[in-house]
């Protein structure tokens, strides 16, 4: 679907061949990334996810660089005129979304910012709980400025929206921060035509998107190809960000923070036509110490027990060799390739070559691979609802002629990665 552009973006320069520019279809995307979730309990763990929240925090701790996490979790670059005097998000939310609304869309609630017995209390159907859940800071990815008489002033978004989930150990959507993990419930396309500046158009490709999925290039070029919103732990060793290699992780931190999030900063990447400059910079010089932080993160292990060992050896040998997944997804380098300058052609994987031909390469990365057990459905677009689904894929497209217990074994190796 092709959609008439607005005027550019009024510190942009770029060629008149773009496509649409669709200023006001904006949105975070994946690779703003990250933070650690705190150690203190708020429940038992209820879930599958918060026994692995359990188990990690098992493990030996890191050092993590603080102002990383705060610019992940609490920073919007100065977005909020976008948001608020754009989109006018503060008097949706204000008016509208109740909290039962917001949990239904894949938003979550930091339980550690509430009060003992707040939710217990609290009218769940009322839009007017929403506001003091933002008052208090508790809306994962949203900061607003509540005023004293209730009203939301400002409001803007951060990385952690579609990089941040909880561990849903108070109840399904309200927990403790699990930051990194992609937010596979978040519908942003539904929260964001919610807006009652956008035509009926945009709202409707929005809507189309559905869970978990994201089109950072759909106000650049007009086209309508989603992908899934990746995780955003265990980057470090991996030497370009992005489905399609585009860039490392800071790049990819910039093209978010200014061309999706709205933020108040300066992006230019000649080949995409897209050359912004804006003063003051709030992006830029917090590039280093957000990839910093970012690095630090290391992918969750898979929950006790859900892995069978023994067949996972087994899919070990066959990773390694009857499989070939080792010749692109090289163990000793992230699981990548990437990081020896490889790209791949969409052809040669059986990969819809859509999202690949809008960007520079015009090929896909090999995506490394942690905690596989965690965030289906895989592969850019999602086409591959389960790990099985995967196995079969490269078993056709390569024809590895893999036994169904080959497979099956690969699978368990798979989920233990």
């Amino acid at each position: 679907m092709r959609l008439t552009p607005p005027p550019p973006h009024p510190h942009s320069r770029r060629p008149a061949n773009t496509g649409s520019r669709l200023a006001t279809l904006s949105l975070i995307s994946l690779a703003a990334i990250l933070a650690g979730c705190r150690a203190e309990a708020v429940g038992a763990p209820a879930t599958r996810t918060a026994a692995a929240l359990a188990n990690r925090q098992t493990a030996a701790p890191f050092e993590a660089p603080a102002p990383g996490r705060d610019i992940f979790r609490h920073s919007t670059f100065g977005d909020e005129p976008f948001w608020t005097d754009t989109l006018h998000l503060n008097q949706v939310v204000e008016t509208a979304v109740s909290p039962a609304t917001a949990l239904a869309v894949g938003l979550k609630v930091d339980a550690e910012r509430l009060p003992p017995g707040f939710l217990a209390s609290a009218d769940l159907t009322s839009p007017a709980t929403t506001v003091e859940l933002l008052r208090r800071d508790a809306v994962v990815g949203i900061e607003a400025r509540v005023t004293r008489d209730k009203h939301i002033q400002r409001l803007g978004i951060t990385c952690a929206l579609c990089h941040s989930t909880v561990d849903n150990s108070v109840t399904a959507g309200v927990g403790r921060r699990l930051d990194g993990w992609p937010n596979r419930d978040l519908n942003v396309g539904a929260i964001v035509a919610l807006s009652p500046a956008l035509p009926a158009a945009v709202k409707a490709v929005f809507n189309s998107w559905g869970p978990g999925k994201y089109d950072a290039e759909f106000n650049r070029d007009g086209i309508n190809n989603p992908v899934v919103i990746p995780p955003a732990f265990g980057l470090h060793g991996v030497a370009l960000e992005t489905y399609t290699g585009e860039g490392p992780v800071s790049y990819w931190n910039a093209y978010v923070a200014v061309t999706q999030m709205h933020g108040h900063g300066s992006f230019s990447d000649p080949a995409l036509g897209i050359n912004i400059r804006q003063r003051p910079d709030r992006v830029t010089p917090v590039l280093p110490v957000l990839r910093a932080y970012q690095l630090s993160l290391s992918a969750p292990p898979p929950p006790p027990g859900s892995v069978d060992e023994a067949a996972a050896e087994r899919g070990r040998a066959v990773f390694n060799t009857t499989g070939r997944c080792a010749s692109c997804h090289i163990p000793s380098l992230a699981f990548s390739d990437v990081n020896r300058g490889v790209l791949h052609d969409p052809a040669e994987i059986g990969m819809d070559p859509v999202r690949a031909s809008r960007l520079k390469n015009h090929k896909y990365r090999t995506t490394p691979l942690r905690a596989l057990w965690q965030h289906p459905p895989y592969f850019h677009d999602g086409s591959a609802a389960t790990l099985s689904d995967v196995v079969a894929h490269y078993d056709r497209v390569l024809g590895l002629g893999l036994s169904p217990q080959q497979q099956a074994d690969l699978v368990q190796y798979l989920k233990s990665l």
